[in-house]
C-alpha cells in the first residue's frame, strides 16, 4: 500500500511497503533549506521515527539537484535585521538546524541518501549525515561554506573526517571544491555510485534489504556505532552488554531461537527416520 505526505510543497513523504522516500521538494531553489522546509523536515522525521511499519528512509531531492544548502535569502534576512540581533537570531537557527541534522541522524533506522545531483554547503550535510549514500553520475558534492566565508554548521565537521579521515576533510572543506561521483566513491565520501534513470529504485532496493533486519538490533546497534569514536573499548562493550539484554527479550530474537532450535529438530527427526 502507498501512502504519501504532503505536509507542505517543500517536503514530500511516500511510504511504499517498509521504505519511506522523504523527498526535498523545491526545485526551483535547488532543495535549498529555509526556515518552513526545516520545520517540515522535522516533523517527517519524527513519523518516520514514530512508525513502525517503516523499517528504513530513503531522503532524495526534487528536479536535477538533491540540496543547495541554506537557502541565501534566509542569509538575507538574517543580515538585515539590527545589528544587535544577529548573533542571537543566527544561534536560534542554527540550533534548529542543529537538531534537523539530529533527528535524520539519530532515526532508529536505516538511512540512505539518494544523491540525484548538486549536494552543496547544507545539502552535502544532509547526505553525510545519513548511514549510507548512493550517488547518480549527475551527482556533485562540495563543502562550500568557506565561499560564503562561513563554516561548516550542518554537522560535516563531525561527519566528513569520519568518511575521508581528517587532512582530506580539511581539504575538502578549506578549498570548498567540488567533488564528483568517482572521486567521492574513491575518497569513502559515498558508497555507491549509479546510474541517474536507477538511483531511487537502486536506494529503495538497498533500503529494503537493510530494513529486513530486526528492529530493535538495527536501533541499539546504530546507537552505539554511531559513538564508537569517542568511546573506549570498555564503553563500548558496557553499552552492548545493556544493548543486548534487551535484544534478549525482544520477539524477533526469540522467534529466531525458537525457529532455529525447530529446525534442527526437523533435521534430527528426518536422519532419525532414514535410519
Amino acid at each position: 500500500m502507498t501512502e504519501t505526505s504532503q505536509p507542505t510543497d517543500a517536503i514530500l513523504l511516500q511510504a511504499d511497503g517498509p521504505v519511506a522516500v522523504l523527498t526535498l521538494n523545491r526545485p526551483a531553489a535547488r532543495n535549498a533549506i529555509d526556515d518552513e522546509m526545516r520545520a517540515d523536515l522535522m516533523a517527517a522525521l519524527d513519523r518516520v521515527a514514530r512508525t513502525d511499519s517503516i523499517k528504513a528512509l530513503v531522503v532524495t531531492g526534487a528536479g536535477k539537484g538533491f540540496c543547495a544548502g541554506g537557502d541565501v535569502k534566509s542569509m538575507q534576512a538574517r543580515l538585515s535585521v539590527p545589528p544587535g540581533e544577529v548573533a542571537l537570531n543566527g544561534w536560534r537557527r542554527q540550533q534548529r538546524t542543529h537538531h534537523a541534522i539530529s533527528l535524520l541522524h539519530a532515526l532508529p533506522k536505516p538511512t540512505i541518501a539518494a544523491v540525484n545531483g548538486a549536494a552543496t554547503g547544507l545539502g552535502c550535510d544532509v547526505a553525510l549525515c545519513c548511514d549510507f549514500i548512493v550517488a547518480s553520475d549527475a551527482a556533485r558534492f562540495a563543502m562550500t561554506y568557506i565561499l560564503r566565508g562561513l563554516i561548516p554548521d550542518g554537522g560535516g565537521m563531525y561527519f566528513l573526517p569520519r568518511r575521508v579521515g581528517l587532512s582530506r576533510a580539511k581539504e575538502l572543506i578549506f578549498s570548498g571544491r567540488t567533488v564528483e561521483p568517482e572521486e567521492a566513491l574513491r575518497l569513502g565520501m559515498i558508497d555507491r555510485v549509479t546510474s541517474a534513470d536507477a538511483l531511487l529504485a537502486d536506494a529503495c532496493a538497498w533500503a529494503a534489504e537493510l530494513g529486513k533486519a530486526a528492529p530493535a538490533a538495527i536501533a541499539l546497534s546504530k546507537k552505539i556505532l554511531d559513538q564508537t569514536f569517542e568511546l573506549t573499548v570498555d564503553q563500548v562493550f558496557d553499552l552492548g552488554s545493556q544493548a543486548q539484554a534487551i535484544c534478549y527479550s525482544s520477539r524477533e530474537h526469540q522467534e529466531s531461537v525458537a525457529s532455529f532450535l525447530e529446525g534442527v529438530a526437523q533435521r534430527r527427526g528426518a536422519k532419525g527416520v532414514t535410519a
